[in-house]
């Protein structure tokens, strides 16, 4: 979220499926959200993953003043993801010079899920998510999982991403070279296409 792909704004679609206000849905949502970032280690399967689900959702609608009933069909109606116009571009020409790109997320156990859907999963060799890891950024065990799907020794790699806390401080603590994704400038890359460059 936030390097290879973006969360389209849910509110809109949200308040539709509620039938409630856009501050009623955003406040639902926000609450929805925290929970999940809680509790998001504990979706390493299917099973699971369903169970937290429902658990957000019942704190959504609770947070949105609606009943609970048709929260879980709303709640995930609104969540769609769209990757960002350089990821594909880039991930295709770093792949074609023989790279191994692993995917690091804290993420549940349906990101390789997400990462097809938006056309993105055939372009990289591995996905490593918090949940399956049981450790999320930035604890230095979910980029030794990394370094281990990708084969290679810390000195080898390089990690994107578009926090300092989660990806550039915990990525350098274990001895990998990191760079600040900032969209918006002020990081060390502001598309991914720059990468291409720099690794060339």
């Amino acid at each position: 979220m936030g390097t290879l792909l973006r969360l389209i704004p849910p509110v809109p679609a949200l308040a539709k499926a509620l039938a409630v206000d856009e501050a009623r849905a955003e406040r639902g949502f926000r609450a929805e959200v925290a929970y999940y970032l809680e509790h998001q280690l504990e979706a390493f399967d299917t099973a699971r993953l369903w169970d937290l689900r429902r658990r957000c959702a019942a704190v959504m609608a609770d947070a949105a003043g609606v009943g609970r009933e048709g929260a879980l069909e709303a709640l995930m109606s609104s969540l769609r993801f769209e990757a960002f116009g350089d990821a594909a571009p880039a991930l295709t020409d770093l792949r074609g010079r023989g790279l191994k790109l692993v995917v690091v997320s804290n993420w549940d156990c349906s990101l390789p899920d997400v990462l097809d859907g938006i056309g993105l999963l055939g372009l990289v060799d591995a996905v490593v998510t918090s949940a399956l890891v049981g450790a999320a950024k930035p604890d230095p065990l979910i980029f030794e999982a990394a370094l281990a799907a990708a084969g290679c020794r810390a000195a080898e790699a390089v990690h994107v991403g578009d926090s300092v806390v989660n990806d550039v401080d915990a990525a350098r603590r274990v001895g990998i070279r990191s760079l600040l994704l900032a969209r918006d400038g002020g990081g060390d890359i502001s598309s991914l296409e720059q990468m291409v460059s720099l690794l060339s």
